[in-house]
């Protein structure tokens, strides 16, 4: 916004460049000015007094500072302390009292920072993102979550526990319960470590902040194994994303039964199935379409490089068919969680589709 003194030299200075043979577009363009406007300043419609509100404008039965004092006393007082103004101004006027409108009360109170959590009840609390880890070999980072299995009773449910190999993508750990609890996933964790041979500090277990997650029994189970915990941001579904992901893998196949399990042993037995299916047939694309089986004994290497001669084969046969380099069937040789967004983007557990297109 330009002040009378500020146009008033503007003016001249125009007036000075004219006279010396400028022409007026180009002076006002040098300036950044419109024709337009410099005409309105010439002839004096805003020179003298600009049109545009200059003061802030204060209305006349603005509350004074004693008034304010005072509705913020009694907001904070014993009595309304604990309420919202929506709350404070009925109870005021059933006593006879009226001090401010109800929207006043709450203009007041949030120009003194005092209008959130006026009950008596924690703050919102600030969490961090989880730290970044990653693995470069089986039995490093596992995850682990819950999900529900419908039963035929409605309204109830059999509790699918999993842990996750995030490097293999193995499912190295499972049980269907009726119920979910630390105590349980406890036993699984212990058989697991037993069966994988995971000594002390070797694992980071990640999952999110359920009840059984962090239940009193699980953590004493973790820190007698020495396997140090890591947790999801509370309701942050993304800082879990290797379970979230293979729990939809498991309910979106064609063959996950669309009737409820009749009990406890049906769901078991079609866990069971699907465990193998899952570890020694499913072809995950983020492993260079080798099983997590392969991977989790280390014989993804072989078998990507034998495609790997496949590949360099077909196109020595046909050259012509190939315009670029052959698919990448490199190994993948890191698996990152929760990763910083400067962490290098080397090795990206997502496949990225590299075969270049044949000729048409």
């Amino acid at each position: 916004m330009t002040t009378l003194e500020e146009r008033q030299q503007v003016i001249t200075l125009v007036k000075e460049a004219t006279a010396s043979g400028a022409r007026q577009d180009a002076a006002c363009a040098v300036l950044g000015l419109s024709v337009r406007t410099l005409q309105r300043w010439q002839d004096g419609e805003t020179v003298g007094t600009d049109q545009r509100p200059l003061r802030q404008y204060e209305p006349p039965h603005k509350l004074t500072e004693a008034e304010r004092a005072e509705l913020l006393a009694v907001a904070n007082s014993e009595a309304f302390g604990h309420l919202p103004p929506s709350q404070i101004v009925p109870r005021l006027a059933d006593q006879g009292c009226y001090l401010a409108s109800e929207s006043t009360f709450y203009r007041v109170l949030k120009a003194a920072n005092q209008l959130a959590h006026r009950r008596s009840e924690r703050t919102a609390q600030s969490h961090g993102k989880p730290r970044a880890v990653c693995a470069t070999a089986p039995n490093q980072v596992y995850s682990w979550d819950i999900t529900y299995l419908p039963a035929a009773i409605r309204g109830q449910f059999f509790y699918l526990y999993l842990f996750l190999d995030i490097f293999s993508r193995k499912i190295v750990g499972w049980q269907v319960y009726a119920e979910e609890n630390s105590v349980l996933a406890s036993e699984i964790l212990r058989d697991l470590c037993d069966r994988e041979g995971v000594q002390p500090h070797q694992v980071i277990l990640h999952s999110d902040n359920g009840g059984p997650m962090k239940g009193a029994t699980m953590l004493a189970t973790l820190q007698a194994l020495g396997v140090m915990p890591s947790f999801s941001r509370p309701a942050v579904s993304n800082d879990n994303p290797y379970s979230e992901s293979l729990f939809k893998t498991l309910k979106y196949r064609p063959a996950y039964p669309l009737k409820p399990f009749a009990d406890l042993a049906a769901a078991r037995q079609w866990v069971t199935g699907l465990v193998n299916w899952y570890n020694h047939e499913h072809r995950h694309s983020a492993i260079r379409f080798v099983t997590p089986a392969q991977r989790h004994a280390g014989l993804d290497r072989t078998l990507l490089e034998q495609r790997q001669t496949v590949y360099e084969t077909a196109r020595a046969r046909h050259p012509q068919r190939w315009r670029g380099p052959i698919r990448n069937w490199e190994k993948i040789q890191v698996v990152h969680l929760n990763p910083n967004q400067t962490a290098a983007k080397v090795n990206d557990p997502k496949e990225e589709k590299t075969e270049t297109k044949k000729a048409a």
